[in-house]
């Protein structure tokens, strides 16, 4: 193994405890059903509990959060604690705040396995000074953070540069790729006047690229640098082989009816999740979506935080199977302009009513669970930005799947990602083919129906679904979240894929008529139900036990049958019911 290069594969069979790691995370790992190290695992690990600098490139899914916590928390459970630290001991930081919190719960979760007392803490942006300085008093021993609440934190002095000289030991830059594209360059440069020689610097990432190079110069200090197999030269590794990659060609117009082809005649696998450029987007096909029963929920930027953690953990759970996600990346450029040219207006004032949380990533750093296919229903601006999305489905060596709808507008891009993942000499792609299932007359069939709709979701009607439902988020974030400490269970009852259309769905189009319907497409349709059966995804009647059961109690007075005595009265039943009541006195 060189010092910079590819990692021979002779450690493939190597188990935690020939890695070196401490029998407490061994014992907290085999309770969470985990047996073998993956890839980078295997390779980073050793290094980091060296002590090297390490750069890991590797793609998600592939276990790099593990990869820095194992040998971290090893480190941290056999060195002796020493009372003079006035600073945190390691500093983990991160591009967005869901990916705190992701990064949190799993140290946490081996923390408490591992029955050792470290203390954890997670930083966020909304936090006031004061509470900052609660927060890292004592100090942590670890500190998950953006950049920009350490920066927050050293410019008020809730954490002296001398004792982070002093007590800082490592420092781990996760999704390392994303941190100066999120617009921390500066706060970087600001802490690393203060990082000591000597700590332990590791970056870790999903590609590689000009910002990594950066970072590598501005922060580490001789690093190791892996180039594991699975993530090498050659182009078929960017996306894993287990996603299965289609797109569709297809007006800018008609990608209203496209999707509602691929959803409607179940022509993909759920669970789904659907990106689109912008917040107006989703709504706008939430509406759509919502006038032909497909139940979904959106994901963005403006939702509170505790709204959009909900939402994340009732997709997760499988209680909707749509899930509209706004990459506010694509755009980020535009509204900063946009911001700088609003602050000049009278308005300015109604236009930051509701501010972004710039600390919100969906395409990167959040965890979900169990998706099958990824839609891009708008293409990313770049071919690194469609590799991050299509990482969120296929995690953990699962299969599954992509379709990207692409407009005339957006064949550049489409061209520079069929380029990043591989074309042959007749500039052909070997690894993104046509969608196969969806025929052209299962399309036409459906345009009457899709674009009648379409033209009843006007702007007005996002604009007023979308302030209703930051209503209906921050009532439900602010003024319950007292009630719902108290009585946890009721959170379940809150539901994000709630109707905000005022117009109530036509009857007629939940379901597509038989007459509507292509044989080949119906054949298609036939084999995606059975592989989805084969994998055990069937589940048609989720929630429908519960809500029976509530319909049935709701109501306990027709369980009385009150009508048997007036029909008494009709000639014909009368000896009849005489006697039984004469039985039912007896």
């Amino acid at each position: 193994m060189n010092k910079e290069g590819r990692v021979e594969e002779e450690e493939e069979e190597q188990t935690f405890e020939e890695l070196g790691l401490d029998p407490r995370l061994i014992r907290a790992l085999t309770k969470k059903t985990i047996d073998k190290p993956t890839p980078i695992q295997r390779v980073a690990i050793p290094l980091i509990l060296e002590g090297k600098d390490v750069v890991a490139r590797a793609k998600t899914g592939s276990g790099k959060t593990f990869a820095y916590l194992l040998p971290l928390l090893h480190k941290l459970f056999t060195q002796s604690s020493s009372a003079k630290n006035l600073a945190p001991t390691a500093l983990i930081l991160v591009p967005t705040r869901e990916l705190c919190q992701q990064v949190c719960s799993e140290a946490n979760s081996l923390i408490e396995l591992c029955r050792v007392q470290l203390r954890l803490v997670q930083l966020t942006s909304s936090m006031s000074v004061s509470e900052l300085r609660t927060t890292l008093a004592g100090p942590p021993e670890i500190v998950i953070s953006t950049p920009a609440c350490i920066q927050t934190c050293l410019s008020n002095g809730v954490i002296q540069a001398k004792a982070v000289q002093d007590s800082l030991s490592i420092l781990i830059l996760d999704e390392a790729d994303l941190l100066l594209s999120y617009g921390y360059e500066d706060d970087l440069k600001a802490l690393t006047s203060h990082v000591p020689r000597r700590c332990q610097c590791l970056l870790m990432s999903a590609t590689s690229s000009s910002d990594v190079e950066k970072l590598k110069k501005l922060i580490l200090h001789n690093p190791y640098i892996l180039t594991l197999p699975e993530v090498g030269e050659t182009k078929d590794d960017i996306i894993p082989k287990n996603v299965q990659q289609f797109y569709i060609s297809c007006a800018a117009r008609d990608k209203l009816v496209h999707i509602l082809a691929l959803l409607k005649l179940e022509l993909v696998q759920k669970k789904v999740l659907i990106f689109t450029n912008s917040i107006d987007m989703s709504f706008r096909l939430k509406l759509f979506f919502e006038q032909f029963g497909i139940k979904s929920a959106v994901l963005n930027a403006e939702l509170p935080q505790s709204s959009r953690l909900h939402i994340l953990e009732e997709f997760n759970a499988g209680l909707f199977d749509y899930l509209i996600a706004t990459d506010e990346s694509q755009s980020e450029g535009k509204e900063q302009v946009d911001d700088q040219n609003g602050s000049e207006r009278k308005k300015s004032k109604k236009h930051r009513k509701h501010k972004l949380d710039a600390e919100f990533g969906v395409v990167r750093g959040i965890d979900f669970k169990n998706v099958h296919t990824v839609i891009n229903y708008e293409m990313p601006q770049t071919a690194a930005g469609y590799v991050h999305r299509i990482g969120r489905t296929g995690r953990a060596y699962n299969t599954g799947a992509s379709v990207s709808l692409v407009s005339d507008e957006e064949t550049e891009i489409f061209e520079e990602i069929k380029s990043l993942l591989g074309e042959n000499e007749d500039k052909v792609s070997q690894f993104i083919a046509p969608f196969p299932l969806l025929s052209k007359n299962a399309v036409e069939s459906l345009r009457y129906r899709a674009e009648d709709v379409a033209r009843s979701v006007t702007k007005i009607a996002v604009r007023e679904s979308r302030a209703q439902d930051l209503r209906n988020e921050i009532l439900n974030s602010q003024k319950l979240k007292a009630h719902f400490q108290d009585n946890p269970k009721d959170l379940d009852l809150l539901k994000h894929d709630k109707m905000l259309s005022k117009k109530a769905p036509a009857p007629h189009l939940r379901d597509v008529p038989d007459y509507l319907l292509d044989p080949t497409t119906q054949e298609a349709s036939k084999i995606v139900k059975l592989a989805r059966a084969a994998m055990g995804n069937t589940n048609p009647s989720r929630g429908k036990g519960s809500k029976g059961r509530f319909k049935r109690s709701r109501d306990p007075l027709k369980t009385f049958s009150a009508e048997a005595p007036k029909r008494a009265g009709k000639g014909g039943m009368k000896r009849k019911v005489k006697d039984t009541d004469n039985g039912h006195k007896q």
